[in-house]
């Protein structure tokens, strides 16, 4: 697993996507923090970390649409399932790859709100609140990602159907908040919603629930990319 995810770090800075994927995400993380709080002179940090989850669904999917699909497309997909490492210690090498890439962006990014402390007061249990659930929300979409890319060979079909996956999880969210409050389907999608669960965290509170939710999730996706990879070496 280590080799696995020694050569994906290595593959995210010898290649543009995850130069591109940096960039991204920290200009456009400094844009929403001036305009959440910089601008707007307000110290609440739950606009910016949910401006942040909202463009963590774009951007994500640019840094897992190559996991899978581009091993199938330069055909090392073969050396890979031949080689002496587990189907397991593979998908959970490339899956930790992402995530270092992520929560490294993500902790520049909160950064900026050390800044704050100086000028205004800061909670710090909502801040940690928001980060922790970010990062939750993050190790979900990348499961989900590195699944959709063990599908394709295409790397823009991965990044289109790994943004349809998360859509639908948000959009769950704004479902549950348009139905009648006494109406059971509200209570599945509760349940179910991303987002739902990604505000117990904004609100300074941990949720034991939301926080097994999203490990659940995570882990169910890299089995389903487990399952694939176990297939396929069988054939």
């Amino acid at each position: 697993m280590l080799a696995i995810y020694k050569r994906e770090m290595r593959s995210y800075f010898t290649g543009v996507i995850g130069y591109v994927f940096l960039v991204l995400f920290l200009a456009i993380g400094g844009a929403a923090f001036c305009l959440t709080t910089l601008f707007a002179m307000n110290a609440d940090v739950s606009s910016f970390f949910t401006y942040m989850l909202i463009f963590s669904a774009v951007i994500l999917p640019l840094l897992t649409m190559k996991s899978f699909s581009d091993e199938r497309k330069t055909k090392t997909e073969q050396l890979l399932l031949t080689a002496p490492v587990s189907i397991t210690g593979m998908v959970l090498g490339k899956f930790l790859a992402a995530l270092t890439m992520y929560s490294g962006a993500l902790l520049v990014n909160s950064f900026y709100f050390v800044i704050l402390y100086r000028y205004a007061e800061i909670k710090t249990a909502n801040l940690i609140g928001n980060v922790v659930a970010l990062l939750l929300v993050g190790m979900t979409f990348i499961a989900i990602g590195i699944f959709v890319s063990a599908l394709t060979e295409n790397q823009l079909s991965a990044a289109v159907g790994t943004m349809a996956i998360i859509v639908v999880f948000l959009l769950i969210g704004v479902l549950n908040s348009l139905l009648p409050s006494a109406y059971w389907l509200r209570y599945v999608f509760n349940c179910i919603s991303i987002f739902t669960r990604f505000q117990t965290f904004t609100n300074g509170y941990f949720d034991l629930s939301s926080l097994i939710y999203y490990l659940s999730v995570s882990a169910v996706f890299v089995y389903f990319t487990i399952r694939v990879y176990d297939r396929r070496r069988f054939n």
